[in-house]
């Protein structure tokens, strides 16, 4: 992992970043404070992305 925030591992993992939802170390963690996110070794990042069916 190169990035040093949420924002960036998300445009680094080639995610459309307006269409997931994202936690870190289980804390969901708001599109507007990805940028502000700091990510540091061993931590848990989890990116949700929606699905279809039923």
């Amino acid at each position: 992992m190169k990035s040093s925030d949420l924002s960036a591992l998300i445009v680094e993992l080639d995610f459309s970043p307006e269409f997931v939802a994202t936690a870190v170390n289980e804390t969901f963690v708001r599109a507007k404070e990805r940028r502000i996110c700091r990510l540091s070794e061993g931590d848990k990042v989890e990116i949700l992305t929606p699905r279809q069916g039923g």
